[in-house]
């Protein structure tokens, strides 16, 4: 059993270097120890907002930074990219019709860093 993950989760990113607060917005009426409960599909720009500095060489910006540093990596700022939903989701907790997200769940940037659920946000309910 995993913990429901809730609005004011800390995620982190492999090539971020700060972790980042999730903020809930696909529902905001299913609630877990009182607060918004994710669901898978809480993967957007409006989510994750930044992991401070990405140091990814993925990152067009950081390639073309570090290029220009003549190969010192030089990190820039984070803006993930995250096309798809968190998997995986919850496959018997609901919310609002989607697999609930639990701090097993990871996504992907297209940058190539996996973000992953460092503090769910509450201890209290657990999903299968």
């Amino acid at each position: 059993m995993a913990l429901a993950v809730c609005n004011g989760a800390l995620c982190q990113c492999s090539f971020g270097v700060a972790p980042c607060p999730l903020v809930v917005t696909s529902v905001t009426n299913v609630l877990a120890s009182g607060l918004p409960m994710a669901s898978i599909m809480d993967n957007k720009a409006a989510n994750l907002a930044t992991f401070g500095m990405c140091t990814s060489m993925a990152n067009p910006a950081v390639a073309a930074a570090t290029a220009a540093a003549l190969g010192v990596l030089t990190p820039q700022p984070c803006s993930p990219v995250i096309p798809a939903p968190w998997a995986p989701g919850s496959p018997t907790v609901l919310v609002s019709g989607k697999p609930a997200l639990s701090n097993s769940s990871k996504a992907m940037c297209v940058y190539g860093g996996v973000i992953q659920i460092v503090n769910p946000g509450q201890v209290n309910v657990m999903v299968k």
